[in-house]
Formats: C-alpha cells, sequence, structure tokens
C-alpha cells in the first residue's frame, strides 16, 4: 500500500512537472518584405521595407511590443493612369502591437498536426506613419493647368492588422529561443499623406481611408528573464 501511495505521488508530480515549463521573456526581431499600396491611385504598386522589433512576452504565446518600419510605399504610373498620377513615399512608421497565437487557446503534443501550428496569431495596435515623397506628379500631362495638391511630408495616425505564424526552433539546452516569423500586416491609416494626394475633387477620392499591406519575413532571438508557463512548451 504504501508503495502504491508513493508511485502515485511521484506520477503526480511528473505530470505536474510536465504541465508547466519556463520561456524567455523578451524577444528581438529583424525582417525585410513587400509592401503594397490601396490609396486613391487605380495601381496598388509594391515597395520594398525592412522591419526591427522588440517584445515582451506575457506568455510563449502572447506579447506586447514596439515595431519599426521603413522602406518605401508606392502607386499610380504616370503613363497609364487617366489623371497621370504617381507617387513614391519613403516612410518610415513606429507601432506597438499585440498578439496572440494559437497555442495560447489550443491544448497541443509535440507530435500532434495542431503542433505545427500553434504559432499562428492574431493581432492588431496603433501607430504613426512619417510620409515623405520621394516622387511624386502633381500635374496632369493634358492639361498642365490642373495641379493636383498634397503635401509632401505628413504624420498619420495608423492601425496595423497582424495575421502570421511563428516557428519555433529549440538551442542547446532545448529552450524556444529562436523563430522564424512570416507575417502579412494591413495598415488603415487615418488622414490623406500615405500617398501624398489631397484633392477635394470627388472624382480624385475613393472616400475610403489609405491603407498600406506589408507581407515580411523575418527571424527572432528570445532572451532575458524566464517566466513559467502552465504548458509545456520547452522541447525536451
Amino acid at each position: 500500500m504504501k508503495r502504491i501511495l508513493i508511485s502515485t505521488i511521484l506520477i503526480t508530480l511528473t505530470f505536474s512537472c510536465f504541465a508547466q515549463s519556463n520561456f524567455y521573456k523578451l524577444s528581438v526581431g529583424v525582417g525585410a518584405g513587400i509592401t503594397q499600396s490601396f490609396a486613391d491611385v487605380r495601381k496598388h504598386d509594391f515597395g520594398l521595407a525592412g522591419y526591427g522589433t522588440l517584445d515582451y512576452l506575457f506568455t510563449p504565446y502572447m506579447s506586447l511590443g514596439l515595431e519599426f518600419q521603413k522602406g518605401e510605399i508606392n502607386g499610380g504610373n504616370v503613363k497609364t493612369d487617366p489623371y497621370n498620377r504617381q507617387f513614391i513615399n519613403s516612410y518610415q512608421a513606429i507601432a506597438i502591437n499585440g498578439r496572440i497565437s494559437l497555442g495560447q487557446i489550443i491544448d497541443f503534443n509535440y507530435n500532434s498536426f495542431s503542433n505545427h501550428f500553434r504559432g499562428l496569431y492574431l493581432g492588431t495596435g496603433i501607430g504613426v506613419i512619417q510620409n515623405k515623397m520621394k516622387g511624386i506628379n502633381r500635374y496632369s500631362f493634358t492639361d498642365p493647368d490642373v495641379y493636383y495638391p498634397g503635401e509632401n511630408a505628413s504624420k498619420d495616425i495608423f492601425f496595423p492588422l497582424n495575421l502570421g505564424i511563428n516557428f519555433f526552433f529549440p538551442d542547446r539546452d532545448g529552450f524556444y529561443r529562436y523563430a522564424l516569423n512570416i507575417n502579412c500586416q494591413s495598415n488603415v491609416t487615418l488622414g490623406e499623406g500615405l500617398d501624398g494626394y489631397d484633392d477635394s475633387s470627388v472624382r480624385h477620392r475613393s472616400g475610403n481611408p489609405d491603407i498600406y499591406a506589408f507581407y515580411s519575413v523575418g527571424v527572432k532571438y528570445n532572451f532575458g528573464k524566464m517566466g513559467l508557463y502552465k504548458k509545456t512548451f520547452r522541447r525536451f
């Protein structure tokens, strides 16, 4: 009877240990990708951009942090646009982002199908984008008297919406220190600064907010103080 009792206690303690694990509470990341504009010009062109992140991890699957972006947002075409409009926005942006992953919600084990998607996440936040027109056409080719007004430099509030996935990789001690990140971000801006055009004429304004997407791939490095998580996160 005593042996059975001792064995039961040891098994209970073992399961309790495996039901929680340690994780790093800070993360930095860098990456690059392609932007696509959805503004008041007809052609939604592409540009290149890079980013850096710094996140605080409440759990391995829930975070809050800062993101910095720098690159170009392009749109329009002076030859094919009916109003000969085209812009190149050399932008910088900083935002606060919160993210929650599928692993925070579901139970999984390392041999299950769900394990491959535990890093799938949704997120949102708020930020400021600094627009600077590197190139913009403000005159109609067919009628030089037509001028398209707007600011060459401006700042707008924007709201990022993130959908992405992290693939985790352990270090020599079995803790998940590294991650490969794939992210699709849609950014809704408040204002008319993204494309540099602010024409009061109805034919030049869609009535919709200016939006740009950012499709990126990057790497993350986890470090700092260790936290304790209720589920098993460490790969043994």
